[in-house]
């Protein structure tokens, strides 16, 4: 039976990983110097082997044979691991089996201890799939872990895990692996296929894969069951990727440089005719003016045509302009149910640019032209002077009108929770401080951890007062506040990173900077105000005549 290339080609060693370097060098270490935690969590995008790595990490910790911390693959251990039919290495699937009930099964079983291997290891994968309930009977069993029972958790949703697992487990990112790592790794298996390929076939499938090992080597089988013979083509890569021929992008960009709106038209009817996505057809456009702007600045040119090489004189300026116009242009198409007339107006504007106006050319005005602009200056200068004097004399006869301002119905934070934090403040000011300053140095953590419209809602506000349930924001605008108290998932992600970072996960209570500095000085005057009638209550009791024994007398109440 056919084996998939990436099943065939996984990794099962860690020297054999791609693009996981530095995760590799730590689990590695960890194997041969017998530090093996009872609990892990892999996350990072699909396809980037954490599932690989939590099993080479299995048979390492288990491998009687494993030299350096890596597994030797040839005794009974790891190869059992490698068929699955350990039954001391357990692996999961948390998006089908997401239950109370399964994670309580796991929790029963792990307290026997393992038949063959060192270690019993359960791996479960999407781990974010699991329920509430079925996230509370795992936390039991992390708690309280028993020994030689390791837990190997990966998720490609890293928010959606509970802080209280976050803070219980030793997590370990995977990221995007690079392009370069992505065409070294596709070449050599091609070369132990013993399949001739071109260079640009290679290029275009680990684009397409974007940063997934797994997603470029099913690409890579797609291609190759097109094959004819044995040879991976450009066209072939393309048509399995739907994406653009590289000849048609030269030809079209040369029109659009050339000024050429035809020319550049008629290569995209032929592009359209070909049944091409034209939303796929911008971003290969677009990834087409990236690599000309890479090579302008010295970088690595991928592209072996003569077509490419001219198109390389454009100068930069324009070359910006035609980045912005396409990707400005990008959303629309996406949009439309029209696409096609989208792109070709696209496509019109793209020639028509110029990048920047040039200012070396001068333009000859004629005389009769410049006496009526002067002319016209001396008309302006005497109607401001009129209307100057017309406004002096309005303003010294008339009253100013005042017009109604608009009412602005800004967001009102909840104020009993805001002065049950500063109540708490003034109870225990110590415990408020350290609350405060924690938040405070992991702030920087907490901002650079999110990312687009949760980063940027943040970036405004600044934490000026915390408890271990919540932590206030403040903001400087009203508008900011209210959007942050209406994301549940920005809440989520500011608990998880805080209780990484500072050891408690309170919830966010936005409020505006003008609200908050009202209501602490509301309260700061209500506190005093409160204070300076206890102490005049106090003092009544003694009559004026006996001030002189105040110090000395002690008010006892029946």
């Amino acid at each position: 039976m056919y084996q998939a290339l990436y099943r065939k080609y996984r990794s099962q060693t860690f020297g054999q990983l791609v693009g996981q370097q530095v995760v590799a060098r730590t689990l590695r270490q960890a194997v041969e110097q017998d530090k093996i935690s009872h609990a892990y969590l892999f996350s990072g995008p699909r396809g980037t082997g954490k599932t690989s790595v939590a099993k080479i990490f299995a048979k390492a910790m288990n491998c009687p044979n494993q030299v350096n911390g890596e597994p030797c693959n040839d005794c009974y251990i790891c190869e059992a691991i490698t068929n699955g039919s350990l039954e001391d290495v357990i692996e999961i699937d948390a998006a089908s089996n997401n239950g109370v009930d399964e994670i309580r099964d796991i929790r029963d079983k792990s307290t026997y201890a393992p038949s063959l291997a060192k270690h019993k290891v359960y791996i479960i994968d999407e781990v974010h799939m699991l329920s509430t309930g079925a996230f509370n009977a795992l936390l039991k069993t992390l708690e309280e872990p028993t020994e030689n029972v390791v837990f190997i958790l990966a998720t490609t949703e890293l928010h959606k895990i509970p802080a209280t697992i976050l803070s219980r487990v030793q997590r370990f990112e995977f990221k995007s692996i690079k392009l370069p790592d992505i065409v070294h790794h596709l070449e050599s298996i091609l070369a132990k296929e013993s399949i001739s390929y071109e260079a640009d076939a290679v290029q275009i499938i680990a684009r397409r894969a974007e940063g997934g090992m797994r997603d470029a080597l099913s690409i890579l089988d797609q291609a190759l069951s097109l094959t004819a013979g044995s040879e991976l083509t450009t066209a072939i890569a393309e048509e399995i990727t739907g994406s653009i021929s590289l000849a048609a992008l030269d030809q079209y960009v040369a029109a659009i440089l050339a000024r050429d709106a035809t020319a550049a038209l008629d290569q995209l009817a032929i592009i359209f005719d070909n049944g091409k996505n034209m939303a796929r057809f911008v971003t290969d456009l677009l990834q087409y003016l990236r690599d000309l702007l890479i090579v302008q600045t010295g970088g690595e040119n991928t592209h072996a045509s003569d077509l490419f090489a001219a198109n390389l004189s454009v100068d930069q300026a324009r070359l910006f302009a035609l980045i912005d116009q396409a990707t400005t242009s990008l959303a629309d198409i996406k949009n439309s149910l029209q696409p096609r007339i989208y792109t070709e107006m696209m496509t019109i504007k793209l020639a028509e640019m110029t990048g920047q106006t040039s200012t070396s050319a001068t333009v000859e005005v004629p005389s009769n032209v410049l006496a009526q602009l002067e002319e016209l200056k001396k008309e302006v200068a005497q109607l401001k002077q009129e209307v100057a004097q017309a406004g002096d004399n309005l303003s010294s006869s008339k009253p100013p009108v005042t017009r109604p301002t608009k009412s602005n119905k800004a967001y009102r934070v909840d104020r009993n929770k805001v002065n049950a934090i500063l109540q708490e403040a003034v109870e225990n000011p110590e415990l408020a401080r350290t609350n405060l300053i924690r938040l405070q140095n992991a702030w920087g953590e907490i901002i650079e951890s999110l990312g687009g419209a949760d980063k940027a809602l943040l970036i405004g506000s600044q934490p000026v007062a915390a408890n271990e349930n919540h932590a206030i924001l403040a903001f400087e605008s009203a508008f900011n506040a209210e959007q942050t108290m209406k994301r549940d998932n920005l809440n989520t992600m500011f608990g998880n990173i805080l209780s990484n970072a500072a050891g408690f996960s309170p919830e966010i209570l936005a409020i505006s900077l003008e609200e908050w500095t009202k209501i602490r000085a509301e309260f700061s005057s209500k506190a005093r105000g409160q204070k300076a009638e206890v102490v005049a209550e106090e003092e009544s009791v003694i009559p004026k005549e006996f001030d002189f024994l105040s110090n000395k007398i002690t008010v006892q109440n029946d």
